[in-house]
C-alpha cells in the first residue's frame, strides 16, 4: 500500500528529538500558554521576518481569529475562493459576513486577480486569498486590488508553509498569515494546532485577547474571545519539525521532479509551478480528462488518492442561499471539481513508490 502520506516514516526520522521534546513537556508540567508556545511564536515569527506570531488552537481559529481581529463582522463582505476547504468560507459565515467568490486560475488553482475588482463592492471589507495545494497565489496584482480600496487581505497559508512568491515568504504578504498545523501539512503537529502572523502590533494584541477568552490580564475580559489557545505539547512537536521544514520541503519539491519525470499520459495536466514562485506541494493535484479511470487502476494498484475538492463552495448546501454567499459564473472551479486527481506527497516517498504510482498512470487503459 502507498498511503497518501506516511506519517510514521516522517516521526521514525526525527523520533529521538519529537520524543524528547515531549517528554520535557510532561516533566515540566506547564501544559497551557507554557515556554514552547512562545518559543515557537517567536521562532516562527524569525522564520517568517515578521514581529508577530499568535499560536492559536487550530488553522480554522486562526483565520477566524484574524479577520476578528481586523473587525470584520455581520453584513460584510470577504472575497475568496470557492475552490478549497470549506474552513476558509465557513469563518466569513460564523461571523455574519457573506463569502464572496471569484473564480480561480485553472492553471494554479488560486484565486484569479483579473476576477477580482468586478467583485468588489462597498461592503468589501477583505479578501482572503488561498496559497492552494502549496502554490503560492499571483499577491501582486491581490494587494493592488485591496489598496485601491483600502481592504485588508489575509492569507490562508494552511497548505503553503515556506513557500515563495517573488522571492518573499508567503503569509507576509497581506496583513495577516494564518496556519494550520494539522497532523497532515507540511509543517505539522499530532493534533489540532495554528499560527497568525503579523507586522501590525494591533492585530497581534487582538489575537492574542481572543485566543484566551477575551483576556490580556487574569480573570479581566475586555470582549468576547475564544479558547483557542495552542497546546503546549503540540508546540514542542511543531517546533522540532520547524527545525527541518526546509529539508521537508526540499523532499517533496523533489518528489514533485520526479512524478514530472515519470508520468506520460495523454490528457493529464501536471500541477504548474507559477513563474517566480516556489511550489512547496502540499499536494501534487494533476488535472485528468479521466479521473474515474484512473482512479479506479490506482486503486486496483492498493495505491491511495484523493478528490481535492469534489464540490466546490458555491455548490455546497450551506452556501446555496444568495443571503449565504455571492457570487457568479465559476467555470474553472467546477471544471477542477471534475478533473482533479492528488497523488500521494510526503517527503519521504521514494523514487521506485512514484515510479510504481506513474506506471498505473501512463497504462491504465492496458
Amino acid at each position: 500500500m502507498i498511503p497518501m502520506v506516511d506519517l510514521r516514516r516522517q516521526y521514525l526520522r526525527i523520533k529521538e528529538e519529537i520524543d524528547a521534546a515531549v517528554l520535557d513537556v510532561l516533566d515540566r508540567t506547564q501544559f497551557i500558554l507554557g515556554p514552547n508556545v512562545s518559543a515557537l511564536e517567536a521562532e516562527v515569527a524569525r522564520y517568517h521576518g515578521v514581529p508577530h506570531a499568535v499560536g492559536v488552537a487550530n488553522g480554522t481559529d486562526a483565520l477566524l481569529l484574524a479577520l476578528r481581529a481586523i473587525g470584520i463582522g455581520a453584513g460584510d463582505e470577504v472575497i475568496t475562493t470557492p475552490f478549497t476547504f470549506i474552513a476558509t468560507a465557513e469563518v466569513v459565515g460564523l461571523l455574519g459576513a457573506v463569502p464572496v467568490f471569484v473564480d480561480i486560475d485553472p492553471r494554479t488553482f488560486n484565486l484569479d486577480p483579473a476576477r477580482l475588482k468586478e467583485a468588489v463592492t462597498g461592503r468589501t471589507k477583505a479578501i482572503i486569498p488561498v496559497h492552494l495545494f502549496g502554490q503560492p497565489c499571483d499577491m501582486d496584482p491581490i494587494l493592488d486590488v485591496a489598496a485601491r480600496h483600502g481592504l485588508k487581505v489575509i492569507e490562508d497559508c494552511a497548505q503553503a508553509f515556506g513557500a515563495r512568491y517573488k522571492g518573499r515568504i508567503v503569509g507576509t504578504l497581506g496583513h495577516a498569515g494564518c496556519f494550520s498545523f494539522f497532523p497532515s501539512k507540511n509543517l505539522a503537529c499530532c493534533g489540532d494546532g495554528g499560527m497568525v502572523i503579523t507586522s501590525d502590533a494591533e492585530t497581534d494584541a487582538a489575537l492574542r485577547m481572543l485566543r484566551n477568552h477575551g483576556s490580556s490580564v487574569r480573570y479581566r475580559h475586555s470582549r468576547l474571545g475564544y479558547n483557542s489557545r495552542l497546546d503546549e505539547i503540540q508546540a514542542a512537536i511543531v517546533r522540532v519539525k520547524l527545525r527541518h521544514i526546509d529539508a521537508f520541503s526540499e523532499g517533496r519539491r523533489r518528489a514533485a521532479a520526479l512524478y514530472g519525470t515519470h508520468i506520460r499520459r495523454a490528457g493529464v495536466v501536471l500541477p504548474f509551478e507559477a513563474p517566480g514562485c516556489r511550489h512547496v506541494y502540499h499536494q501534487f493535484t494533476l488535472l485528468a480528462d479521466e479521473r474515474d479511470r484512473l482512479q479506479e487502476a490506482l486503486a486496483r494498484a492498493d495505491i491511495a488518492c484523493a478528490v481535492y475538492y469534489p464540490v466546490p463552495l458555491h455548490r455546497q448546501e450551506v452556501f446555496r442561499s444568495g443571503a449565504a454567499c455571492r457570487h457568479g459564473e465559476l467555470p474553472a472551479s467546477e471544471d477542477a471539481a471534475r478533473r482533479v486527481l492528488s497523488l500521494p506527497m510526503f517527503p519521504e516517498i521514494t523514487e521506485e513508490e512514484i515510479q510504481r504510482i506513474s506506471d498505473v498512470i501512463n497504462g491504465a487503459d492496458a
